[in-house]
């Protein structure tokens, strides 16, 4: 049909009726290949053409002239602003505020805290509180920014709830076109990051485990042949009884576990900050700034300590009511300043007492010939033991969500498979880097900087690029954004390097 006979047929009177919106009714159209969409005499309407993908977010497709024709989702202001996604979100059990501050507690504060008073002898004395309070408060801002960025996504999607993975994708799915084909590698690339995170982590707690399981054994074994057997015997002995927690594959099951492991620690805690009040020395004694060179063993330790950026999405999507999250004063602000003051009194009164003798876990520090001392090495021991398979629950859950569909009839003995050789990996990761102190910082330096401030300053950006006025006046969003980006490569190069060498040269 050419052109000119459709433009007579736009001349021709029509029924009010026929004036509806034109996804909803049949139209003749054409494609328009420089506007990669199709132009329609009779509204002048332009429309570009999408798929569904199986995760249910809209793709561009810019082929194929059978595809429905739908309206871009996220382009329309007016629409997203209608959509209200909390009203949308289908909770049985929704948490309230103060259950999602207990949730956020626990899963902030974990055994990072027992190597903030190493942070501290990498920083000084008042460099490190000032630091980690800074630290923290960046911290909490990316938070913000991610969470914010995932509530107007929800709304430009038409979706109750996004998790981070899922939120970096609806970001890149609804910002500038040359974004969306990287959409499904900013998903990817966030999860992995999560896996080598809790990974990193689960070969940190073997560490730990076996630093003060050793430092107890080698004070009873002393002129036996269990003195001082070296600490990687330790870790392989571990691994029979990390497997057999590990199959253990229903989260409810880990329940008990988790309970233990928050006694022991908070008893542990308790019994440690006793020790730092006991003969206490004179502030003047301790360095107030230990120096640049190893300001990036500080970084990458403290953001393994206060980073938690992983738990922040799933306590938001299960909120009763999550315009309180990121409120003021709000459960983040709240709970983030809690831990981050906790953090940094630990750190400084770890420090203040032991100096330079610090050790990479506080509790190494703690008298090896009491009773007291031992109880609480044994204690957070057994505790992080358990933790163990906790954090181990969610990269396994997300490595057999991408693989599951491999294996057929087979999937139970393929999931146990798995679990089986991740734990192996892990112990044997532990057992080639020993050294707790530098492996804390590398982990840190490489997941947390890209979880806690690249990915959610790329999120924003990506989001709010072809918006009207998106990016703020003057543009300051995007100049913010850089520095978040250029300080998390700079703490990521830095602590990575400082960590690699000091594994290298055998230093703790």
């Amino acid at each position: 049909m050419s052109k000119k006979h459709l433009h007579n047929q736009a001349a021709i009177p029509l029924a009010p009726a026929v004036f509806k919106k034109p996804q909803m009714r049949p139209m003749i159209a054409e494609y328009d290949p420089k506007k990669k969409g199709v132009r329609n005499d009779l509204s002048d309407v332009v429309m570009v053409k999408y798929k569904v993908d199986p995760n249910e977010i809209p793709v561009e497709q810019q082929a194929g002239s059978t595809l429905p024709l739908m309206e871009i989702p996220g382009r329309d202001v007016e629409a997203d602003e209608d959509y209200n996604p909390f009203e949308h979100r289908k909770l049985a059990h929704p948490t309230s505020d103060m259950d999602t501050l207990i949730h956020l507690l626990k899963g902030s504060l974990g055994s990072g805290i027992l190597a903030m008073p190493m942070a501290f002898r990498n920083a000084g004395l008042f460099f490190g509180l000032v630091a980690t309070f800074l630290i923290g408060g960046i911290c909490t801002y990316c938070v913000h920014v991610l969470v914010r960025t995932a509530h107007d996504l929800c709304r430009r999607m038409q979706k109750p709830s996004l998790g981070f993975a899922e939120t970096a994708e609806a970001a890149f799915l609804s910002g500038p076109p040359a974004a969306h084909k990287f959409s499904r590698l900013a998903k990817a690339m966030i999860n992995w990051f999560l896996v080598i995170d809790l990974l990193g982590c689960c070969c940190v707690y073997i560490v730990f485990v076996s630093k003060n399981v050793k430092q107890v054994v080698d004070y009873y074994a002393k002129g036996s042949d269990w003195d001082d057997i070296d600490i990687r015997v330790y870790m392989a002995s571990l691994l029979p009884f990390l497997i057999a927690v590990n199959l253990i594959r229903n989260l409810k099951y880990l329940a008990p576990f988790s309970m233990i492991a928050n006694l022991l620690v908070g008893t542990g805690m308790g019994i440690t900050v006793y020790y730092l009040f006991q003969d206490i020395p004179s502030i003047q004694e301790r360095s107030p700034f230990a120096g640049f060179e190893r300001l990036p063993m500080f970084f990458g330790t403290a953001i393994f300590a206060l980073e938690g950026i992983g738990v922040v999405m799933p306590l938001e999507n299960n909120m009763k009511t999550p315009t309180h999250f990121i409120g003021c004063p709000g459960v983040l602000n709240t709970g983030m300043f809690f831990v981050v003051s906790l953090y940094a009194f630990v750190g400084f009164t770890g420090y203040l007492k032991y100096g330079d003798g610090t050790k990479s876990s506080i509790t190494l520090n703690l008298p090896e010939d009491e009773i007291l001392g031992q109880s609480v090495k044994l204690m957070i021991a057994v505790a992080i033991f358990f933790t163990y398979s906790l954090q181990f629950y969610v990269p396994m859950e997300i490595i057999w969500k991408n693989v599951r569909h491999w294996f057929g009839a087979k999937k139970n003995l393929a999931e146990y498979s798995i679990r089986i050789a991740l734990v192996i990996v892990t112990v044997c990761i532990a057992i080639a880097i020993p050294n707790l102190g530098p492996f804390i910082s590398l982990v840190g330096a490489v997941c947390l900087s890209f979880l806690g401030l690249i990915f959610p300053a790329v999120i924003e950006t990506v989001t709010y690029w072809d918006r009207p006025n998106g990016l703020g006046r003057f543009n300051w969003v995007l100049w913010k954004n850089t520095f978040l980006i250029s300080f998390g490569v700079l703490g990521f190069l830095t602590g990575s390097y400082v960590s690699i060498i000091d594994i290298i040269k055998g230093e703790e």
